[in-house]
């Protein structure tokens, strides 16, 4: 065994807690209002798609992001199938999405019968390279009045979903110039990214729509559950009625004047987001405490880096990540058996989209060496906001 990989185990032992057994992942945390909040929903009676935590929810999600409207779904990859439907995208279209992500990204757009197409992504963010993007589809495309045309397919390119790693935001500025010049549609995949900022704005906020995700891992959680973000009222108004069966309002009639989604919250969960919601700051403050942690932890640790937030962005550092040197990315199963032996749990990047059976042959960039380096070489560690409470998490 290379003396390098006793070199971070000894570095993880040195920030996390001894006496915990084995250290998940990500553990949510329930320390403020949530008992209460769920018990008012259980006294009342007010458990599912309607109640006064759905509304509420919604109205400080959107106040926290900073945008006009937030409509709770029932998971983050209900929350961007229905972003891509509004956008206009339809069946046989392409949308282009890293191949590193989790599959939600390029799941949500084959249910609606389009097609994705990889992009390759940039090592300071994780995410989707713009300027990469921009070459792409110099040489790929051609500008017809409808749209942007795959010239090898001839399929329409409706949109592009950047998805922002591990909490870390994309390059957006880039991306949107990208977008305008190609005639393509942003959507953002925001699932990993509540309480990261893009140059002091909230992520969620670049394209017409974006999807986060409240998922039982994620750094906040209503168990499960997800929600639309967008500055276009009417756009929310469509959102909310299509995830709601397209159901015509009335006192007692059901008429459905299109094909909708049961993609609604439940008030109960709802109530454990609002609880949730209140406690988010001391989450990101302890997040980025953990952060600095490991960052002085692993300086002296020889062949990898810790991953830190570009310099345009304050990441909400959702999963903490070491990405090794190329020289010590065989070493990578040897590692995460070592630290998951030790009782640290850790986990490698996503299997590629573009490898899984599925999508295999779907459109892509001719060269991914980035994503597929980062796959190589990248490993996610213990990042629970506890971790980095005040007692160093030792406590």
């Amino acid at each position: 065994m290379k003396p390098q990989l006793l070199d971070i185990l000894s570095a993880l032992r040195e920030v996390l807690p001894a006496d915990r057994g084995f250290l998940p992942l990500h553990e949510p945390s329930f320390a403020g209002n949530e008992w209460g909040y769920v018990k008012q929903c259980l006294d009342t009676g007010w458990v599912s798609s309607v109640g006064a935590f759905v509304d509420r929810f919604e109205t400080d999600l959107a106040a926290y992001a900073g945008v006009k409207r937030a409509i709770a779904t029932v998971n983050g990859t209900a929350a961007l199938h229905v972003c891509l439907l509004l956008a206009g995208v339809e069946a046989g279209d392409e949308v282009l999405i890293p191949s590193l992500t989790f599959i939600a990204t390029a799941n949500a757009v084959s249910y609606c019968g389009a097609v994705p197409h990889f992009v390759d992504s940039e090592e300071r963010t994780l995410g989707l390279d713009p300027l990469r993007l921009a070459e792409h589809l110099r040489e790929t495309v051609e500008l017809r009045p409808d749209g942007c045309y795959n010239k090898v397919t001839g399929r329409r390119i409706r949109a592009v979903v950047p998805m922002h790693a591990f909490g870390h935001p994309v390059d957006l500025d880039p991306l949107c110039e990208v977008c305008g010049r190609f005639g393509i549609e942003l959507i953002e995949d925001a699932a990993e990214s509540l309480g990261s900022f893009y140059k002091g704005r909230h992520t969620g906020n670049w394209g017409r729509l974006s999807a986060v995700s409240f998922n039982g891992n994620k750094i906040i959680t209503t168990g499960g559950g997800g929600a639309i973000l967008t500055n276009d009222e009417e756009l929310a108004a469509r959102a909310k009625h299509l995830t709601t069966t397209a159901k015509v309002p009335h006192r007692w009639e059901f008429n459905h004047d299109m094909t909708g989604y049961n993609y609604r919250l439940p008030n109960l969960n709802a109530a454990l987001g609002c609880a949730q919601l209140e406690l988010l700051p001391g989450f990101l403050a302890d997040k980025r405490r953990l952060a600095e942690r490991y960052s002085a932890a692993f300086a002296g640790v020889a062949g990898l880096r810790f991953v830190t937030e570009p310099p345009f962005a304050g990441s909400n550092y959702w999963l903490n990540a070491l990405l090794l040197d190329e020289e010590l990315a065989c070493e990578r199963d040897a590692l995460l058996a070592l630290t998951n032996d030790a009782g640290i749990m850790t986990r490698p990047a996503w299997t590629l989209m573009h490898r899984l059976p599925m999508f295999a042959g779907f459109p892509r960039m001719a060269d991914l060496s980035v994503a597929e380096s980062l796959e190589r070489r990248l490993i996610n560690i213990p990042s629970s906001a506890f971790l980095g409470g005040e007692t160093d998490g030792k406590a």
